[in-house]
């Protein structure tokens, strides 16, 4: 990761860091900024296509910043863009998946006609923390009959383990920049 980070310090350079959001101690990494560049945002997706271990079918994204990047990289790698979201958020029939928080839990949910069981899934987010949402996305798609081999992400916050977690799930992971601390 950190030869990948130093790669992208132009990027890094986008991400806005606001302290003590969303309370004291916490350190925001602030991607709109990012957004708002219209080269660094090209760059951005580029550097994240260009990391794609081979063909993929669908590139799914998590609900809210993921779907940017997820619909940003579908057209040039020629795939699908399959929503992963909150629960009650799709009309149809979904299927679903719990996962823990700080204090309770949540559930993340996706149509449960999104994927043809086989087809191969790149799961893209902007922000990798603790990574319990990304590891409830793998296991919806792993029911769902989806092979998910990799993640990609534009931030991780390695203090925090959740690409960690990922690699230990079998999951080859990526991210553009890595910011210490939480």
């Amino acid at each position: 990761m950190s030869d990948t980070a130093a790669v992208n310090d132009d990027l890094a350079a986008l991400i806005r860091t606001i302290p003590d959001f969303p309370k004291p101690g916490i350190m925001f990494r602030d991607i709109t900024t990012l957004l708002l560049d219209p080269k660094g945002l090209a760059m951005t997706v580029e550097r994240m296509v260009a990391a794609v271990d081979g063909p993929v079918d669908l590139v799914a994204g998590i609900e809210a910043r993921g779907f940017l990047f997820a619909a940003a990289m579908a057209v040039p790698l020629n795939a699908g863009v399959l929503l992963i979201r909150k629960d009650g958020k799709l009309p149809g029939a979904t299927i679903a998946e719990d996962y823990a928080l700080e204090y309770g839990t949540d559930r993340i949910a996706m149509h449960e006609d999104a994927l043809v069981p086989g087809q191969r899934v790149l799961l893209v987010d902007d922000l990798i923390a603790t990574g319990g949402t990304a590891r409830a996305a793998i296991r919806l798609l792993k029911k769902a009959g989806a092979s998910v081999t990799q993640a990609q992400f534009v931030v991780d916050l390695p203090d925090l383990g959740g690409a960690d977690a990922l690699r230990s799930d079998g999951i080859d992971v990526s991210a553009l920049v890595a910011f210490g601390g939480h």
